[in-house]
């Protein structure tokens, strides 16, 4: 099996941060996103990948070859605006025929059977109930747990099923004639070639497509679900914290600090994950992510996340400050 995992996009909704990296490179718990998915597929077995790489995929690509030599991967350029459908027809020639093929959003992170998923007799799908369906691809199924219908970003939804991102697929031959055609017809919905519309397609030909249910799904696009996702993580992973040795500092678990890191007086945690490299004094800080090189003095600060190389200094506030970014009250 091979992972396809996309991760082209710019990121418009975590900006500033994504100025500068890649919406799937903003750390959480200790790596990137992209660093927990890849590393979970490749626990579980797989050892192929194709990323779909465009603004900044230079710094995927570095990331991926430094963090992860032992995979085969391949980089795929895609550029902007042309939708998830477009980027895994561009993975066409790095697949075989009849080669099975999961696709994950490289923005994405979710609880799921990986191996009950990749045993399954059928293509599956994850999805989740959701409050409002409107915002993500929706699914239909029968009394036999089978997909009757999908449709992108429904006005008038008939499901509460979300696509979550997770997609494998048995039939990758018919998936990629069926986005070869949307793509050589200029189909698209919502001004792009989705994934969707292309997979309802396999529906219409009989293709059956059966549905697993994930039980945390974290769509990483807004800095709160950032927030709720680093601590989720950091509580699941629970890093020992007795080698940090910091002055005059409390640690309350559940966090995470990276190497060369220089803190005093300060409280740290709950839910904190502190990059590489960052300078922390007089500091209160919990429910956040500080980006590595990070300078932050006098200030409390929860469910914040704060960018590589930010300089903060005396404030009192929940605050979203991107890369490089420099702000003093004193």
């Amino acid at each position: 099996m091979k992972a396809i995992i996309p991760v082209a996009g710019i990121g418009t909704r975590l900006r500033p941060h994504t100025h500068t990296q890649p919406k799937a490179l903003i750390p959480i718990a200790g790596k990137p996103i992209l660093g927990h998915i890849t590393e979970y597929l490749n626990q579980n077995g797989i050892t192929d990948f194709v990323f779909i790489i465009g603004y900044l995929g230079d710094k995927i690509e570095q990331y991926i070859q430094k963090s992860f030599p032992h995979i085969n991967a391949r980089f795929v350029i895609q550029t902007t605006g042309k939708g998830v459908g477009h980027a895994i027809w561009l993975a066409k020639e790095h697949v075989k025929p009849a080669e099975e093929v999961l696709i994950v959003f490289g923005d994405t992170i979710v609880d799921m059977d990986a191996q009950a998923v990749f045993a399954s007799e059928y293509s599956t799908l994850g999805v989740k109930k959701v409050d409002d369906p409107r915002l993500f691809g929706v699914a239909e199924v029968d009394r036999n747990g089978f997909i009757t219908r999908m449709v992108e970003k429904p006005s008038i939804p008939k499901s509460n099923l979300a696509l979550v991102g997770v997609y494998k697929i048995r039939e990758s031959e018919l998936l990629f004639e069926a986005l070869e055609e949307n793509v050589a017809q200029q189909l698209k919905t919502h001004g792009e070639f989705t994934l969707t519309d292309a997979l309802m397609k396999m529906v219409e030909q009989g293709v059956k497509f059966s549905t697993f249910d994930v039980d945390n799904w974290f769509d990483c696009g807004k800095k709160e679900v950032l927030i709720d996702t680093n601590s989720l993580l950091l509580r699941r992973l629970n890093y020992d914290t007795s080698p940090y040795q910091f002055e005059n500092t409390i640690i309350i678990p559940p966090v995470f600090i990276g190497e060369g890191c220089k803190i005093s007086n300060s409280i740290i945690g709950p839910h904190v994950s502190i990059g590489e490299n960052a300078i922390l004094n007089y500091a209160t800080i919990k429910d956040s992510i500080i980006g590595p090189y990070a300078q932050i003095e006098y200030a409390i600060l929860h469910r914040s996340l704060i960018g590589n190389d930010a300089l903060l200094k005396g404030m009192i506030q929940s605050l979203n400050i991107g890369d490089s970014t420099e702000i003093n009250f004193g």
